[in-house]
């Protein structure tokens, strides 16, 4: 029994120790910094990130940094990744984050094909279960990995105004898998109300949904009147690209992003 308790306490104490390690190589990984040709590369592809304040470049470059360590780029379907699509998709999925300690903590690998890729979609009525292949952008599954179009992550990283942004969409489905489940409900910054947060996204994805269903234009992309995962991700999509307009729109919408991710695009310039 002695031996047991030992060795209960020796496994404990190896899981303990490998456990710090990873927190301080994280640690030493968010102090480090962008070289001049990594922020030139970064800026030229991904210029939304010249507007971020002075006091957030810092935790960007740790981030960028910390996702190239953490997460293997995956080609497929013949593509090469170059250290500037690497760096272009690094700066989006940083970008998200930038002013929260959350993290993807569960992503290991994303998938980069040269364009819009085929997935299959299982679907279940009843006892009638479909399959069907469906042409996607971006993907994203619980605990990784995520799967992206480059042509339109690209694009998208390019055109910081238009209110799309494959890359962003995708992560912040990471983003909500941390709470255990894509629901359009993730893990609340600290003193954020969830109730709170509930009570504004229902409603306005309520109102969306209606909008949608009448034909009428929204600020937010039609798409998100999917369900309220994706109504999440495409006001994400909106509020890092055109802040004002979401602020305009649903203007609560923008407050409860605001808190969840410590940032405030609208005030960047």
């Amino acid at each position: 029994m002695i031996w047991f308790l030992g060795l209960i306490a020796l496994i404990g104490g190896a899981l303990a120790w490998r456990a710090w390690r990873k927190r301080q190589w994280q640690q030493e990984v968010l102090a480090s910094r962008l070289t001049d040709t990594e922020w030139q590369i970064i800026r030229r592809q991904v210029p939304l990130i010249r507007k971020l304040p002075p006091a957030l470049k810092a935790p960007f470059e740790g981030k960028v940094a910390l996702f190239l360590n953490q997460v293997e780029l995956v080609g497929c379907n013949g593509l090469e990744v170059t250290d500037e699509m690497a760096l272009s998709i690094a700066a989006q999925a940083a970008l998200l984050v930038v002013g929260t300690d959350a993290w993807y903590r569960h992503l290991s690998t994303v998938l980069v094909y040269p364009g819009a890729f085929k997935s299959k979609q299982t679907r279940q009525d009843g006892y009638v279960v479909t399959e069907e292949e469906v042409v996607r952008l971006g993907e994203s599954w619980s605990r990784g990995p995520v799967v992206l179009s480059w042509q339109d992550t690209h694009q998208g990283g390019l055109n910081g105004q238009d209110g799309m942004n494959v890359a962003l969409h995708e992560f912040a489905h990471q983003l909500d898998d941390l709470s255990g489940q894509t629901d359009g409900a993730p893990p609340m910054a600290p003193g954020q109300d969830f109730a709170t947060w509930a009570q504004v996204i229902v409603a306005a994805y309520d109102r969306h949904v209606a909008r949608v269903e009448a034909g009428r234009r929204t600020v937010i992309d039609a798409y998100g009147a999917t369900n309220h995962e994706e109504f999440f991700a495409v006001a994400v999509e909106l509020f890092f690209e055109r802040p004002d307009a979401l602020q305009g729109a649903e203007p609560e919408v923008y407050d409860q992003l605001a808190l969840l991710l410590n940032v405030d695009p609208a005030a960047w310039t």
